[in-house]
């Protein structure tokens, strides 16, 4: 069991955008097993590939103890508006209302290069928009708007170190 550590707010690969996964080997099986271990720590709902140093399009999930993952994953069939707090293993300690939606549908494989779809609704669905962002380099401090954005980048530039400290 590998259970790797979480990268923090202001590591650039959660700002860079990830590389989708062209090989289905033993290297791509072993980084999947990782995420799932990783996202076994009690307390956790998804992990992304960057957010543990990897810059590609995988992650895992562990929503009402079901752990799965999904390499390259595309959302559609978005529908209906669901406002609840968020929070992220890359901003601890933080959490805001964020606008998702309700229900999605997420596609891709799995780690053999197996077409995978897997329909969320409520925090399923919340879960896969949120790592899947994670995979373009976003994070959901970004979706905030109005009081809450603001009160988001007061709260990130009170715990995050100025560079150079």
């Amino acid at each position: 069991m590998t259970v790797r550590p979480i990268r923090i707010f202001g590591d650039p690969v959660l700002r860079t955008e990830a590389d989708p996964v062209t090989a289905f080997d033993a290297q791509l099986r072993e980084l999947v097993a990782d995420l799932e271990d990783t996202v076994r720590v009690p307390g956790r709902a998804g992990v992304a590939a960057p957010q543990i140093g990897v810059s590609l399009r995988v992650f895992s999930y562990n929503v009402a103890g079901q752990v799965g993952h999904l390499v390259n994953p595309v959302l559609s069939d978005f529908e209906g508006e669901q406002d609840d707090e968020e929070g992220c293993l890359s901003l601890p300690g933080l959490a805001y209302p964020t606008k998702r939606s309700m229900s999605v549908t997420a596609r891709g494989f799995d780690a053999y290069g197996e077409p995978l779809v897997i329909q969320g609704t409520g925090f399923l669905a919340r879960a896969l928009q949120h790592e899947t962002d994670h995979l373009d380099g976003t994070l959901y401090i970004d979706t905030l708007t109005g009081d809450a954005r603001r009160q988001a980048l007061r709260e990130l530039r009170r715990v995050s170190p100025a560079p150079g400290r």
